[in-house]
This record gives C-alpha cells, sequence and structure tokens, in this order.
C-alpha cells in the first residue's frame, strides 16, 4: 500500500514498523488518549501541517520497501 497525505493514521500504523517512522519523526498522536478515537478519521497530511513536522521526509520513510 502506497502511503500518501491521505493516508489514515489507522491504515499506517497497520505497517510493520510504521509506529517507530511515526515516532521518531515525533508524530505525537500515537501516545495521545484522544487519538484512539480518531485514528479512522486522522489524516498523516493533516497531522504534520499541525504539528509542523516534514510530510515529505515522513511519507519518503513511510513508503521504503520492506
Amino acid at each position: 500500500m502506497k502511503i500518501t497525505k491521505t493516508t489514515t493514521l489507522a491504515k499506517i500504523i497497520k505497517q510493520k514498523g510504521a509506529d517507530k517512522i511515526l515516532a521518531k519523526n515525533g508524530v505525537p498522536c500515537l501516545s495521545c488518549p484522544m487519538a484512539e478515537f480518531e485514528m479512522d478519521d486522522l489524516q498523516v497530511g493533516e497531522i504534520c501541517k499541525a504539528y509542523g513536522l516534514d510530510l515529505d521526509k515522513i511519507l519518503k520513510e513511510l513508503n521504503v520497501p520492506k
């Protein structure tokens, strides 16, 4: 599955190692108690915009073949 800026957090974290990549890049949603209820709606592009994270870098790391 190719991850884009509109891919939801719920779909991303199903991929092996994705949680480590997100945490390494400072995505705070993994430890946020409210995110648990919003993961099906939270898009990685929106998260990066809200927290000033480097979307291109995160997408590149998430889309590296495993």
